[in-house]
């Protein structure tokens, strides 16, 4: 079964992502991924396919109460219907 989560990057230098949606598979991997930008753009990855230099993590994702550790992120699980949404406006479908 999947996780899906939301993270804000409080922080992020300029040009990089401020919003990640990933989901993650029941061994915290990445396999599916959508970051946007503080202009609005969105790219992502998926196994399949990826967008500019959006990449899934080649390491599992640390456990989101280890996350909440680091000032710098506000980060949540969200619904699966939240993910799909964005999914679908990321990849236009």
């Amino acid at each position: 079964m999947s996780i899906y989560i939301y993270s804000k990057w409080k922080s992020s230098p300029p040009g990089n992502p401020v919003q990640f949606y990933s989901e993650l598979n029941q061994s915290n991997y990445e396999t599916r991924k959508v970051e946007v930008f503080s202009n609005g753009k969105m790219n992502y990855a998926s196994a399949t396919k990826s967008t500019g230099d959006t990449k899934l993590g080649i390491v599992p994702v640390p456990p989101i109460n280890e996350i909440m550790t680091y000032t710098e992120f506000d980060i949540k699980k969200i619904t699966k219907k939240r993910f799909e949404d964005i999914w679908a406006k990321a990849t236009k479908r």
